[in-house]
Formats: structure tokens, C-alpha cells, sequence
């Protein structure tokens, strides 16, 4: 037997007796890549774009901010929302339904968590939030600057009705109360349980 016949015979065995050759013909032989795990670099540049695509839809600005005063309480309360409900906030007159916690984040990281902490919050009908973002003798400081950006990140975001530094008990300088309106959804549900106790 010549060294190709052995080493064909010596194949064949190798197979066993379950693997058949292919038929020449008509039939098509699909190539299959095997698959590998996506690269650090790959995993980088899918995370890249995904936060490229969020900070789009993020419009809270990042750019200079004015410090406020790092002993200054900061507040706040749209056109329309009644004293008493800023009144109840800074004094922690609303029980925190989620808290956010950015102390010592770069400011940048704090946008996004900022943002992504409201938008949930409010898709999920949460009407009193607390933001800690801590708190420094500097106005400087960084956490005084971040704390004069959310200043300033709160207005933007137009389903925050009122905003306050949070009392001393809960926080004090180094954390703030929000208050977000009613999603349209919640609203929605207001109005049939209302209507089903008038019927």
C-alpha cells in the first residue's frame, strides 16, 4: 500500500464511520467562519457610538457654568408651580422615591448620569428624587462645581417642576431635592380613577 493510501486510510479512521464525503454535484458547501469574541478595541468603539448616540438625544449643557456660592442653598420652581410645593421640598416635605448618588464623578459622567436619572425616573411616574452630590468649603471645590452645573442641568430639563437644597437631616448643602410633574400616562390615570368614583 503506497504512503497515500495509508495516510488516506489512516484519515479515514481518524473521521469514523459517521462522516460521509460530500456528493460533487449540485450540492453547496456553506463556509462557516468560526466565531470569535469581539475585540477590546471593537467593544471600545460599540461603546463609543452607543454613548455618541445618548449624548445626542442628552441636551444638557456641559459648558461654563457661574459658580454658586458653596454655603448658598440653590432653588427653584417653574411658572405655575405654587410656593407651597418649594416650600415642602426644602424642607423635605416629600419622601425620596430614588437618589442618585455623583460625588466625586467627573462632571461629564455626572450630565449623563443626571440625565439618565431624570428621564428614568419620570418615565416611571417617580415624582420626588434626591441628587447627592456632596459638598465642599470652596466654591471652587468639585463638589460645588458640580453642584452649580446641576443648578444649572435642572432648569433645562422641563419636567422638573421645582428643585432644593435639601435639609440638613437629608443631606443639607450636599444634596438636592427634585420634584418632576406627572407623566402623561400618570395624568391619564388620575383622570379614570377620578371619573370612576364620580360614577
Amino acid at each position: 500500500m503506497s504512503h497515500a493510501a495509508n495516510d488516506y486510510q489512516a484519515f479515514r479512521e481518524a473521521l469514523g464511520n459517521d462522516v460521509q464525503p460530500l456528493k460533487k454535484g449540485r450540492d453547496k458547501v456553506a463556509m462557516v467562519r468560526a466565531q470569535t469574541s469581539p475585540s477590546d478595541a471593537q467593544l471600545a468603539r460599540r461603546e463609543s457610538a452607543l454613548q455618541t448616540i445618548e449624548d445626542e438625544r442628552d441636551f444638557l449643557s456641559d459648558e461654563f457654568v457661574d459658580l454658586v456660592g458653596a454655603h448658598d442653598p440653590i432653588e427653584f420652581r417653574r411658572d405655575g408651580i405654587q410656593i407651597g410645593v418649594l416650600e415642602r421640598l426644602r424642607h423635605g416635605g416629600y419622601a425620596a422615591e430614588a437618589r442618585l448618588h455623583i460625588m466625586r464623578m467627573p462632571v461629564i459622567e455626572c450630565r449623563r448620569a443626571v440625565f439618565g436619572f431624570l428621564r428614568d425616573a419620570y418615565e416611571h411616574d417617580l415624582r420626588s428624587v434626591l441628587v447627592v452630590h456632596g459638598r465642599t468649603r470652596d466654591d471652587d471645590g468639585h463638589a460645588n462645581i458640580v453642584r452649580s452645573y446641576l443648578n444649572h442641568w435642572l432648569r433645562q430639563f422641563e419636567q422638573v417642576q421645582a428643585f432644593s437644597t435639601a435639609p440638613p437631616q437629608q443631606g443639607g448643602m450636599g444634596a438636592t431635592f427634585v420634584m418632576l410633574r406627572k407623566s402623561d400616562r400618570a395624568r391619564a390615570r388620575n383622570r379614570e380613577r377620578q371619573q370612576k368614583r364620580r360614577g
